[in-house]
């Protein structure tokens, strides 16, 4: 799959639905961390905030990866995890969204 081509349409289709899937992902996590901080009462409550906000940013750090060679993965796991919907991606040629839709079953 690393040497797909992509239009310069498809590119700029891919960004805008790569970034508004990152935005998703990191709002439900911020929502997330103000639920854990509110709900904070000891020491131990503050360091465990301290582990989930490093392991999602691991997660957004192996997840997110926009380099042409992996964004098929990268959608596929997205629509996977319903950060994306199939129809965000109908600016993508249909041989690429067959790769995405399969990548998304496993």
């Amino acid at each position: 799959m690393s040497d797909i081509k992509w239009s310069q349409s498809e590119k700029k289709a891919a960004r805008a639905v790569f970034d508004a899937a990152l935005q998703r992902e990191c709002a439900a996590i911020l929502s997330r961390l103000k639920e854990l901080a509110t709900s904070a009462k000891t020491p131990q409550d503050m360091w465990a905030i301290e582990e989930y906000i490093a392991e999602q940013r691991r997660q957004i750090d192996s997840k997110y990866d926009f380099r042409y060679s992996q964004l098929i993965r990268v959608f596929g796991r997205l629509l996977r995890e319903n950060w994306i919907e199939e129809e965000e991606l109908q600016a993508l040629s249909a041989e690429k969204l067959a790769w995405i839709q399969s990548i998304a079953m496993l």
